[in-house]
C-alpha cells in the first residue's frame, strides 16, 4: 500500500506535491520521496520517515520547477527498513525516466532475470518498483525510433509494460523533456484518480491514488485512470489518453473501500464513506436474522475506520451510537507495527476507553475488519476491564483468511487468525460473548449498490480467488518466507542524514 501524487502546473509545485502527500499519509508511513523538473533537469528528495519530517525548507527550496510527482510508501516487496528503496526510482536512459508506483508485481523475479539476461538492465534494490522501471525503460526505448521521442512511442512502451508484468500496479512517470505519464494495470486492482484546474495561466492537471488529494489541492475531480489506460500530461499542459492493454477487466481492491482509503476519497465512482454506510445496513440486517436474541444496550466504533459502519448499524438495529474510545491520532496504525508485542503495547497506547460508555452495559463492538486478531483480543478485554456485561464483536469485513499480493502488507496464513479457525473458535480466541462477520457477498452488494457498473472486485483476502489468474501455491510460500525473513538489521540502516537523499538529475530535455 503506498500514495502516488502527479501534477503539471503553471506555477512551481514543491508545495502542492507536499500537501497533497500529507493528505496521502495514511497509505504508506514508512518513506516519502518528491521529484520535481525545471528545464532538463530533475530535482528530487526522499528519505524514511512521514512527510513532515522527510521534508525540510531547505529540501523544499530545492525541489523546483511547475511538474512533479511524489510517493508516500508502506513496502510491501523489498525492505522495510532501506531507504535506498525509498521512492521515486530514476534511470538515465533513455531520456531520463522518475517512477513512483502503487501495488505489487507478482511476477518480479522472473522480470530482473530476463532484464539482466535479455535487456541488458542491472537492478540495484530489492524493489518491484524498480523492477517496473526498468521494464517501462526498455520498452520505450525499443519503441522511440531514432533520438525522438513521441506520444506513440510512450503509448507503445506502456502496451509492452501490460505484456510483461503481472500484478497491480498504478504508476506516476517523469519523462524529461516531455511530460507526466500515468497508467494502471489492467485489472485496475490500485485506485487512480484525475483531476483539472482550469486558471488564468492555463489548464492544470493531476493524478493521485485518491480523489482527497484532488479535493485538498483544488483541482476538480474528473474520472478515474480506466483499467490498462495511460494518460499522458506534455510539459505544455496538453493531456492525451490512450487504452494501452489487449483486455481488461475492472476489478478493484475490496480491502480499498473496507480499510485503506479515506472516508473522504471517491474510488472508482464509489464514496467510501457511503460504501462503508452500506456495510453497517447489511451487516445490522444479519445480525437481525442470526442474532435475534442478543440483547445489545449501545452500539460501539473502533476508531475510525469503522465508524460510518458502526452508526449505520445502531441505526438499523434502533440502538444508541456512542463513542467509547478516543484515539490518540499520534500513534502509528497498529496494523503496521512490527511484531506482536509492539502491537499489543501500541493498542493501549492508541485507544483508551470512556468507561462510562461500557459500565454495567452490554455492547456491541464494531470494526473494519479482523486480521491478526491481536488488536481486536485487547480492545474486547479493554471493554471487560472498563465495566462492559458483555461484549459482542461486529466486523464490516468476511473473516481474512488468505494472503494479499497485490500491494497490501497482508500478515503470514500463520499470523492471520481465521486462516484455519472457524468463526467460533476465533470468537473464543479473542474472548468476545458473540461474533458476526460481514458475509462477502453483502460486502460487494455494498460498494456495488453505489456503482452497479462494478461487476468483480479483487477480494483475494477473503475467498483465496487472485483475480490476475497466475498466483500458485508455490508463490504463496516463496512470498510468505520472504515476509518472515524480512526483519531490520544492520545492513538496512543508512548512513548519515537519517537515510535521505537529495539528487539534482541532469537530464537532456532537448529530444
Amino acid at each position: 500500500m503506498c500514495g502516488i501524487l502527479g501534477v503539471v502546473a503553471t506555477s512551481p509545485v514543491n508545495q502542492l506535491l507536499y500537501d497533497g502527500l500529507q493528505v496521502l499519509q495514511h497509505r504508506g508511513q514508512d518513506a516519502a520521496g518528491i521529484a520535481t523538473s525545471e528545464g532538463g533537469r530533475f530535482h528530487m528528495h526522499k528519505g524514511s520517515g512521514l512527510v513532515r519530517d522527510v521534508f525540510r525548507t531547505r529540501n523544499m527550496r530545492n525541489l523546483q520547477g511547475n511538474w512533479g510527482i511524489g510517493h508516500v510508501r508502506y513496502p510491501t516487496a523489498g525492505s522495510a527498513y532501506n531507504a535506498a528503496e525509498a521512492q521515486p526510482f530514476y534511470v538515465n536512459s533513455p531520456f531520463g525516466l522518475l517512477l513512483a508506483h502503487n501495488g505489487n508485481l507478482t511476477n518480479s523475479e522472473a522480470l530482473k532475470r530476463e532484464m539482466f539476461l535479455s535487456d541488458l538492465r542491472h537492478i540495484n534494490t530489492s524493489s518491484d518498483s524498480e523492477v517496473l522501471l526498468n521494464v517501462f525503460a526498455h520498452e520505450l526505448q525499443a519503441a522511440c525510433k531514432g533520438l525522438k521521442i513521441d506520444e506513440e512511442a510512450i503509448f507503445t512502451a506502456v502496451a509492452g509494460v501490460h505484456r510483461r508484468c503481472r500484478g497491480a500496479y498504478a504508476v506516476v512517470v517523469m519523462i524529461a523533456g516531455y511530460g507526466l505519464l500515468a497508467f494502471r494495470d489492467p485489472y485496475g486492482i490500485r485506485p487512480l484518480v484525475i483531476g483539472r484546474n482550469d486558471c488564468e495561466a492555463g489548464t492544470e492537471w493531476l493524478v493521485a491514488s485518491e480523489s482527497v488529494a484532488v479535493d485538498v489541492l483544488g483541482f476538480r475531480l474528473l474520472r478515474d485512470v480506466a483499467p490498462g489506460e495511460a494518460v499522458l500530461v506534455d510539459t505544455a499542459g496538453r493531456f492525451h489518453s490512450r487504452q494501452c492493454a489487449a483486455r481488461t477487466v475492472h476489478a478493484p481492491c475490496m480491502f480499498e473501500f473496507v480499510y485503506l482509503a479515506r472516508p473522504d476519497s471517491i474510488i472508482d465512482g464509489v464514496s467510501v464513506y457511503e460504501s462503508r454506510m452500506k456495510m453497517g445496513e447489511f451487516l445490522a440486517d444479519k445480525m437481525r436474522r442470526t442474532m435475534p436474541n442478543v440483547h445489545i444496550d449501545v452500539v460501539i466504533p473502533i476508531p475510525d475506520s469503522s465508524r460510518p459502519s458502526a452508526m449505520q448499524m445502531a441505526d438499523r438495529l434502533d440502538l444508541p451510537f456512542r463513542e467509547g474510545f478516543v484515539k490518540n491520532r499520534y500513534i502509528g496504525r497498529t496494523f503496521i507495527m512490527p511484531g506482536q508485542a509492539t502491537r499489543r503495547k501500541s493498542v493501549r497506547q492508541k485507544l483508551n476507553t470512556i468507561h462510562q460508555e461500557f459500565k454495567g452495559k452490554s455492547v456491541l463492538l464494531v470494526d473494519d475488519s479482523i486480521v491478526r486478531g491481536t488488536t481486536s483480543k485487547e480492545i474486547v478485554n479493554m471493554a471487560r476491564e472498563a465495566g462492559a456485561t458483555k461484549v459482542y464483536l461486529a466486523s464490516a469485513a468476511p473473516p481474512v483468511r488468505y494472503a494479499n499480493v497485490y500491494g497490501i502488507d497482508m500478515p503470514t496464513r500463520g499470523e492471520l487468525i481465521a486462516s484455519d479457525r472457524s468463526e467460533e473458535e476465533i470468537c473464543r480466541e479473542i474472548g468476545a460473548d458473540g461474533l458476526i462477520y460481514q458475509d462477502l457477498d453483502d460486502l460487494k452488494a455494498s460498494v456495488r449498490a453505489l456503482n452497479p457498473s462494478l461487476q468483480f472486485f479483487e477480494t483475494s483476502c477473503f475467498d483465496g480467488h487472485y483475480i490476475t489468474g497466475d498466483i500458485t501455491v508455490e508463490y504463496l510460500n516463496g512470498v510468505e518466507n520472504q515476509r518472515s525473513e524480512a526483519k531490520p538489521g544492520k545492513n538496512d540502516q543508512d548512513d548519515g542524514d537519517d537515510g535521505q537523499l537529495d539528487l539534482n538529475l541532469a537530464s537532456d530535455a532537448e529530444h
